[in-house]
């Protein structure tokens, strides 16, 4: 794209670069060796949430260069900044989990205010991490300046005594090694070739559920969420990525006119279809209400009801991202989705296209059985499900791929915990009881605040061997890693007084996934007597960050955000 057919006068970089008055503000430009046709053309902002903090971000550097080449060969000024990440695999297990969560907004955040106060007229997005990847996508939408998300890859498996394995098997062996199962050896030598590579875990956890919504949202280019990270085709895509943003530049296509309500059930779909990560379904909430589109938890839930389970990925099923990518990649997944009526394909992508003509050229891989065709699923409803009752009036969410119709019902007596610590260690020391619902209260948005995830509990309950014979239930949120009968973001949550704080043990809970239904066998009475005498719980979040962000938080239902959105906005930054 050839800069000079782009009207300067219109873009946001027009503040800091043209005209005399601009001259103090040109010289810093200058500065760092900038041309004056490069000061004269676009300026890209390139942003990565690179860090040396864990291996799905360590590659987003080296990226990061290749969309930077692929801007200045479309005659753009590309400009890279990094924004934070906090990675929930090593922030998993302890309280630095309460810092996941929140830094999604930091990301947003800090990429928005980055955008504004160096006026950037367009966005490359760049992550690895859980929640890196919606949080780059929240900016995008906020800001609505041409925009084009990367992801930076899956990690390759490793190989465990001639099997694959992914970091699930290693939080799994922790419950072995409780038991005695598993020896300190072995242990030791399953921690050392777990993750081999770079790149995000491997199965259709978190960071691969929301990769595959990027393409599904259309903010990224077809087959580019698919390629592991060590794979140098990463590096064709972020050039091309870099290429692109100068086209959307030139027709002013915008994240706001690629991210409408029919894109946001495309992207549910493709959760439910590939039995995706439960947190998609605090993450699409969060990205609709940047655009100012109602679509919460239960318009989420709704999707996943009518949406066939296609895609035998781990946790639940045999296959990872990199045997997805290598067969047809997200394409050949939303293809036949597509073909079978279960995706809209008259919605706009960042290729300039619509979905149905990206998708037109896609042909059926009939050599392969990690994605069913929609019409012959693995089950006919999808891998996540919502669910609502007299427990969680404000919905909950629980993950259903691979678990067995039979073991979708659970009733059983409470076991309360005020926090996750507290039933770890119950359960490191095998004191709870078979048949019982294990509830991790506290842990909200609010509550705990900034809603930890609960793997560790999970993964040693079925390292232990007893994932599906307890159930667990919290107002926090589990891994796309969880397997087994785990409810999340059941709202409202314990700190604002709702049921799941006002539960005992010993009260009967009866779960459904089929129906959907989450219930305590009490009387609307008692719940009002217990609700009456509750009072709130103190927390320890009384300064930094956390605290900011328990004030600000809303509810799991809306998407756990903490700012009034879209629908509030008087104008967008593009406009500006």
């Amino acid at each position: 794209m050839d800069a000079r057919l782009i009207d300067k006068s219109k873009l946001p970089s027009r503040h800091v670069t043209e005209g005399p008055a601009r001259a103090p503000h040109r010289s810093y430009l200058y500065a760092m060796g900038l041309t004056k046709e490069q000061i004269g053309q676009p300026l890209v902002g390139v942003a990565t949430c690179w860090n040396e903090a864990a291996p799905c971000n360590i590659s987003l550097m080296r990226q990061a260069q290749a969309v930077k080449k692929g801007v200045a060969a479309a005659h753009g000024t590309p400009r890279e900044f990094c924004t934070i990440t906090v990675t929930d695999g090593i922030a998993m297990g302890h309280k630095g989990m309460k810092a996941s969560l929140p830094s999604r907004e930091v990301i947003a955040d800090s990429v928005e205010l980055t955008m504004r106060g160096h006026s950037y007229d367009a966005l490359v997005g760049m992550a690895g991490c859980d929640k890196s990847l919606p949080g780059m996508m929240m900016a995008m939408v906020r800001l609505n300046v041409p925009s084009i998300f990367i992801y930076g890859g899956s990690i390759l498996p490793g190989s465990f005594r001639g099997r694959p394995v992914t970091v699930q098997d290693l939080f799994e062996a922790v419950g072995k090694h409780s038991v005695g199962e598993m020896s300190d050896d072995d242990l030791t030598e399953l921690e050392q070739v777990a993750c081999p590579s770079a790149g995000a875990c491997g199965a259709q956890f978190t960071a691969n559920t929301m990769a595959t919504v990027s393409e599904a949202i259309g903010l990224a280019l077809p087959y580019s969420a698919g390629a592991p990270a060590p794979y140098e085709i990463r590096d064709r895509f972020c050039a091309m990525a870099g290429e692109m943003v100068m086209e959307l530049i030139a027709k002013n296509i915008r994240p706001r006119d690629i991210v409408t309500l029919k894109a946001l059930e495309n992207a549910a779909t493709v959760v439910a279809a590939s039995g995706g990560s439960t947190n998609a379904a605090l993450h699409l909430p969060a990205i609709a209400h940047e655009v100012g589109i109602k679509f919460d938890l239960f318009d989420v839930a709704e999707i996943f009801k009518r949406t066939p389970y296609i895609a035998d990925l781990k946790p639940g099923g045999r296959y990872v991202a990199k045997d997805m990518f290598e067969v047809g990649g997200i394409p050949l997944l939303m293809k036949t989705l597509l073909d079978n009526g279960y995706l809209h394909g008259d919605v706009m992508t960042v290729t300039g296209r619509t979905m149905a003509e990206n998708l037109g050229s896609v042909k059926w891989n009939d050599n392969q059985d990690v994605v069913y065709p929609a019409n012959k699923p693995i089950t006919a409803t999808g891998g996540v499900v919502g669910l609502k009752g007299n427990l969680a009036p404000e919905g909950a969410i629980v993950k259903v791929a691979g678990m067995p119709v039979e073991k979708q019902v659970f009733r059983g007596p409470a076991r309360c915990f005020d926090g996750e610590e507290a039933c770890f260690e119950a359960v490191s020391k095998r004191q709870y009881k078979e048949g019982e619902v294990l509830v991790i209260r506290y842990e909200g948005p609010r509550g705990g605040p900034g809603m930890r995830e609960m793997l560790s509990t999970t993964a040693a309950l079925y390292g232990q061997g007893m994932g599906d014979k307890v159930a667990l239930i919290t107002d926090g949120r589990f891994s796309g890693a969880t397997r087994g009968f785990c409810i999340g973001h059941v709202g409202p949550e314990a700190a604002v007084g709702g049921p799941i704080g006002l539960i005992k043990d010993g009260d009967i809970i009866v779960l459904d996934a089929i129906e959907g239904t989450i219930a305590v066998e009490l009387s609307d009475e008692e719940l009002a007597r217990r609700r009456a005498e509750w009072k709130p719980r103190e927390t320890t979040a009384t300064s930094g960050y956390l605290w900011k962000y328990a004030q600000t938080v809303g509810p799991a239902r809306d998407g756990a955000v903490t700012h009034p959105g879209g629908a509030a906005e008087k104008e967008t930054y593009a406009d500006v």
